[in-house]
């Protein structure tokens, strides 16, 4: 039997702390959301489904829920668009100044975001959109394409372009190259960078909070405006639903990767 090096022992030590270290916060939070008390406290006196009660009851949850539905689709389907025609103009494109344009933008993910924030701020309240929904899902495009950009982009330099070469021998136009063999492949990688769209759409606090008013609040802005006043376990009900929301985008974006490394019959 092999024995265990010293450093393959203190590196699985290590990583078992930074595992507890991640999991045990969310682990208490989720105790919490089922707490029969009237306050944030832990352990709990007992259980209970009041404070996930409170949040599908209260007018201002629901109010702030449909507003972050409201903005996550929209969000999701045209940073998945532009991501998706932005990568392929990007990968296929012989002109000079690709890499300059993908690096603007890749640019949300390298600025601070508060800078992000406070220049969307000035722009929207000189074009109108400040407090609107379409001005959130405006800022929310601009900051979730490059997730979708990124994935799109690695999965289109795995597409043989033998395959599309071939189509375009036989005679295929570009639109039904792009449709009947490209799509396909890259598939995957589409609906991950929809699902990692959504995600952060539905998460994001410090852009949100710069350009929402108290009639259009997302749940994010709620949650903020919520802690700073009265703190009740609802909070904690909140964050385990966005924790589970979050966990059942990463499945599914592991499960459309895993259906895409099967072998294909053509």
């Amino acid at each position: 039997m092999d024995r265990v090096s010293p450093w393959n022992l203190l590196r699985g030590v290590i990583c078992a702390l930074v595992v507890v270290y991640m999991i045990v916060p969310l682990a208490i939070i989720l105790i919490i959301s089922f707490s029969a008390a009237q306050f944030l406290s832990f352990p709990p006196p007992g259980f209970s489904l009041q404070w996930y009660d409170k949040f599908f009851t209260d007018p201002a949850w629901l109010r702030a829920l449909n507003i972050s539905v409201q903005v996550m689709i929209p969000t999701a389907i045209l940073s998945t668009l532009a991501g998706t025609a932005a990568a392929l103009a990007l990968s296929r494109s012989t002109l000079p100044g690709t890499a300059f344009i993908q690096g603007i933008l890749m640019a949300p993910l390298v600025v601070p975001v508060i800078i992000t924030a406070a220049a969307i701020f000035g722009v929207f309240r000189i074009w109108g959109l400040y407090g609107t929904v379409p001005g959130l899902v405006l800022a929310h495009t601009v900051l979730t394409i490059p997730y979708v950009l990124s994935t799109v982009v690695t999965a289109l330099g795995l597409v043989d372009r033998r395959l599309e070469d071939a189509a375009e021998n036989l005679g295929a136009r570009p639109f039904t190259i792009f449709r009947r063999i490209t799509l396909p492949l890259i598939m995957p990688a589409v609906l991950s960078g929809l699902l990692f769209a959504m995600v952060i759409s539905f998460d994001e606090l410090v852009v949100t909070l710069f350009i929402s008013t108290p009639t259009v609040r997302p749940v994010t802005v709620q949650m903020w405006s919520n802690i700073r006043g009265s703190v009740d376990p609802t909070i904690a009900a909140i964050a385990t639903l966005l924790f589970l929301f979050s966990l059942l985008a990463l499945l599914l974006e592991g499960l459309a990767r895993r259906k895409s490394n099967q072998p294909r019959a053509f």
